[in-house]
């Protein structure tokens, strides 16, 4: 029989050892048994940590709140894990980390609602995420940031799918590679987040779409990385047939190729009244008159629609029309400024416009201004955005299309 197993009991070897020593020397007793019994390591920055993200734990809900929750305080999403070892551990004998009975630690006991727990339920009682924590513990609530191997890529397959009916399921699999160079299926441990209401998903990656005729992304997220699945749910379309329409550039190849593939043919061309009254709105926010009307109707040449939109750009409208826009997107408004600086800034804008200039040159003068508002009309934006929280979310959303606001919870 294993001695390690049958070996006495902390408090039998000595009736006075301090609970701290019996705890040290229970440790060593199930560690050493652990290893006997040939169990896999558990890892806290590998698996523990991606359990507390599995599970909502780091949510912003949750407790990866700024202030917590129950005062218990995670990262948010997990992305500090020294901090969340020792918001874990800080009070382990007896409380969240129990060393002589794991299954009575905190941790454990509030996620599978044995002690009353606000979040409710997270996981069942010996299910894989409960034997990660549980062995984690019993293994010592160790901190492996030495000897674990670093995440360094995630990969989720397919990247990509279009599902035609009557097919609406797909199961997402996702794949961790580490600094050692091995590879695992993390898919039970990854986190799944869909961007709509079209499709479910469950736990270990089954996405099934609900509405035909819709697209999704898919977040893919496991420890520090994420990545997109984008799904389209086709209608089956039996008497779909693609008419292979010919592009004229090459939006229009990317655009006829998602097309294609959601068995679906561009719409018929524009006549030219409808063409000349979009053109006018959508480039110079005004209406033809009855003579341009004419004129345009009357012209007969092949390329008549490519003239069009380059006289419309190089006229005066266009400037006027687009420097309205972004004075708004770049909150150039007296709210904001006084009223010389609402007017420099807004003749730059104006100018840039009518220069055509570059889109990055545009950003870059905008974002490395420095100096007097006055003189240099792009440090303005700064002005308008006057603190770095402001900023950040304003740069953010204008020029990488991302929302930085739900991250200050």
């Amino acid at each position: 029989m294993n001695r390690t197993l049958n070996a006495p009991q902390p408090a039998k070897l000595c009736p006075r050892l301090s609970r701290g020593g019996a705890a040290l020397i229970a440790l060593f007793v199930i560690s050493t048994a652990a290893c006997a019994a040939g169990a896999p390591e558990v890892s806290f920055r590998n698996d523990v940590m991606a359990v507390l993200s599995k599970t909502g734990c780091t949510a912003g809900t949750c407790h990866g709140n700024k202030s917590g929750k129950g005062g218990f305080k995670l990262s948010l999403r997990g992305e500090d894990a020294d901090f969340d070892l020792r918001a874990i551990t800080r009070d382990q004998f007896g409380r969240r980390v129990n060393l002589l009975e794991p299954e009575k630690s905190l941790l454990l006991q509030k996620t599978v609602t044995e002690v009353a727990h606000e979040g409710g339920k997270r996981f069942a009682k010996g299910s894989e995420e409960y034997e990660i924590v549980r062995r984690w513990i019993a293994a010592g609530a160790k901190d492996d940031r030495d000897g674990a191997p670093r995440l360094v890529k995630l990969e989720a397959t397919p990247a990509e799918k279009f599902l035609v009916e009557p097919v609406r399921e797909v199961r997402l699999k996702a794949t961790a590679t580490y600094s050692d160079g091995s590879k695992r299926d993390v898919t039970k441990l990854a986190v799944f987040e869909p961007s709509n209401t079209y499709v479910e998903v469950t736990p270990d990656g089954l996405v099934t779409g609900k509405r035909p005729g819709s697209e999704t992304t898919v977040i893919v997220r496991y420890l520090n990385q994420q990545l997109p699945v984008a799904l389209a749910f086709v209608p089956a379309r039996k008497d779909f047939k693609w008419t292979e329409p010919k592009p004229h550039n090459f939006v229009d190849e990317h655009v006829f190729a998602k097309l294609q593939k959601l068995r679906e043919n561009p719409s018929m061309l524009a006549s030219d009244e409808v063409f000349l009254r979009r053109a006018f709105l959508d480039l110079c926010g005004i209406l033809p008159t009855v003579k341009e009307t004419h004129a345009f109707l009357a012209d007969t040449s092949p390329n008549k629609r490519a003239k069009l939109v380059d006289a419309l750009l190089a006229r005066p409208e266009f400037a006027d029309f687009w420097a309205l826009k972004w004075s708004d997107v770049l909150k150039n408004e007296e709210r904001q400024l006084d009223e010389k600086g609402v007017t420099v800034f807004h003749e730059w804008i104006r100018r840039s416009f009518a220069d055509n200039k570059p889109l990055d040159v545009f950003v870059r003068e905008l974002l490395v201004a420095r100096g007097s508002t006055y003189s240099n009309a792009p440090a303005n934006y700064y002005r308008a955005n006057r603190d770095p929280v402001t900023r950040a979310e304003t740069t953010a959303q204008v020029f990488l299309g991302t929302r930085l606001n739900c991250a200050q919870c």
